[in-house]
């Protein structure tokens, strides 16, 4: 749905909003099972790495092809505990206390954990 037509909907439903704040979405992150999942019950991971770059993912090219970004909109906003970073390809990326979130493209299915400890470097997290 575009934004006009979001706008209007809106509008006529009578509830107001200023710039893009109703569209930001929350972050696409639960806790299940006592870790932190994206909205598809996939297990998120933090990379050790990214604290030498605070505020910045140190992981690009092959690292994202096999730990894929948990992406974020231009529209997400800081919510709680999780912001959205600018990555280096000025994609956003969602993160949790300043950690970014990645996927592990190993695990195929919601409960997959099997990128926790990959190289001592890569972490589920357990808010």
């Amino acid at each position: 749905m575009n934004k006009a037509l979001l706008s209007c909907i809106l509008a006529l439903a009578g509830v107001g909003f200023v710039g893009n704040a109703a569209l930001a979405a929350e972050p696409p992150v639960k806790t299940e099972n006592d870790i932190l999942v994206d909205s598809k019950g996939m297990t998120l991971y933090t990379f050790d790495k990214d604290k030498e770059t605070p505020g910045k993912s140190a992981c690009s090219g092959q690292c994202a092809e096999n730990w894929p970004p948990l992406m974020a909109t231009a529209e997400d906003k800081k919510s709680g505990d999780y912001d959205v970073i600018k990555r280096d390809d000025d994609q956003s990326q969602w993160t949790y206390k300043g950690q970014p979130l990645y996927l592990f493209k190993k695990d195929s299915k919601p409960g997959d954990m099997t990128g926790d400890g990959v190289k001592d470097v890569w972490h589920i997290i357990k808010p």
